[in-house]
């Protein structure tokens, strides 16, 4: 799993699905646009709504969550990174969000 900056998620946007995995209440804060929720809790039941085709950027608040995700993903035939800083480092940086 890479952790990559928030330059490089930006710049992916088009080719790589967006994993936000916050939980509900951080999500309606605002999302990085065309992102897909799935709660961290919730991965593994909603496991076969991802295409393993596709590279996943898991985002979180921070990173900490979304760390864990890529990893997880990663084990699972997945080819996943984490954003670093997370939802915190996107709005600092006045990315888009939805």
């Amino acid at each position: 799993m890479a952790e990559i900056t928030i330059t490089e998620t930006d710049r992916r946007r088009s080719t790589a699905l967006i994993l936000d995995v916050r939980e509900d209440f951080e999500v309606a804060e605002g999302m990085i646009p065309r992102a897909l929720h799935i709660a961290m809790g919730q991965l593994q039941s909603r496991l076969a709504e991802l295409d393993p085709a596709v590279p996943v950027i898991a985002v979180c608040r921070s990173g900490n969550r979304s760390a864990r995700v890529a990893e997880a993903l990663n084990g699972a035939g997945f080819t996943a990174d984490t954003m670093a800083g997370g939802m915190i480092a996107w709005t600092r940086a006045g990315l888009p969000t939805t």
